[in-house]
């Protein structure tokens, strides 16, 4: 190469913009987001209402919403309920608060399987794509499934009071007990919510799910008192936190009293659950491929 080409190609190399360096790809901790607790709230808010919209689209996510604490609460309250207390009545007083705990509990296990069949189909890696906060698409999706909560515990109320339920308290007790379940629910699904992005099938989901529900639900004082039970169950009924919520709100359902000890465990266990796992989840959906 002469002299003169060798000085033409210096000068079309320094004369030549550089080219930005690619971007490791849509979804990485480089795209920007804000980190404005306010636009976290707003951008949070606005996937709730994505939630609701599909909620609207698929109408049949409520059917076992409906029809699973109807069932609970037919073959609890007149299949086993004169065995249990002596007379039905009693026990739909009894088992009915138990009965609002797990349906809402049960619900938030849907959570999880929502959040991987939406994963699946692509539509997080979009929103991975947006200068959003990481946790608006989580907590969008969970704030829009404590709608579903709503839904379950008016179905409960509904139903109970159909058959003869009766609340013993006032309308300052029951709205106490179902902001208790509320919280707690809420927190809960941040477990599920883990499981959800980590998982890749749906149906793993739902089945790991159900195995950390069972224990906490059958486990507590729902369907019978703590008392009747042997002992090394009675262990595990003690610290379950499904128990404490569960005492807390038939004390202000039906029992009456002070539901003070009990109502400040259940917001301990539920700021402890959203501490661990909310932070979690969201390293898991940023970290995730």
């Amino acid at each position: 190469m002469t002299t003169a080409t060798r000085t033409a190609a210096d000068d079309t190399t320094k004369s030549a913009p550089k080219l930005p360096h690619p971007g490791p790809g849509i979804g990485h901790d480089e795209i920007p987001r804000r980190a404005d607790p306010f636009a976290v709230v707003r951008h949070s808010l606005t996937l709730t209402w994505r939630s609701l919209v599909k909620l609207k689209r698929q109408p049949e996510q409520f059917i076992d919403l409906t029809l699973q604490p109807i069932l609970f609460i037919v073959m609890f309250v007149y299949l086993f309920g004169g065995a249990i207390e002596g007379s039905t009545q009693d026990y739909l007083q009894f088992v009915l608060p138990g009965i609002l705990v797990q349906t809402v509990v049960f619900a938030s296990l849907g959570t999880g399987v929502g959040l991987c069949e939406d994963i699946n189909k692509g539509v997080f890696d979009r929103f991975r794509s947006l200068p959003i906060s990481r946790f608006a698409p989580l907590g969008g999706a969970v704030l829009g499934d404590v709608c579903r909560y709503v839904v379950s515990i008016a179905i409960v109320f509904g139903f109970g009071s159909a058959i003869g339920f009766r609340v013993q308290t006032g309308p300052l007790e029951v709205l106490a007990a179902i902001a208790l379940v509320l919280v707690f629910a809420f927190a809960m699904s941040w477990i599920f919510v883990v499981l959800g992005v980590t998982m890749r099938n749906p149906r793993s989901v739902q089945g790991t799910a159900m195995l950390l529900g069972f224990p906490l639900t059958f486990g507590a004082n729902i369907f019978a008192r703590a008392e009747t039970m042997p002992g090394w169950l009675q262990a595990w009924v003690d610290v379950n936190p499904v128990s404490h919520l569960t005492s807390a709100v038939r004390t202000l359902l039906v029992e009456g009293g002070s539901a003070t000890g009990d109502a400040l465990a259940t917001l301990a266990w539920a700021a402890v659950i959203f501490a661990v796992f909310a932070p979690l989840a969201v390293h898991k959906y940023k970290t995730k491929t």
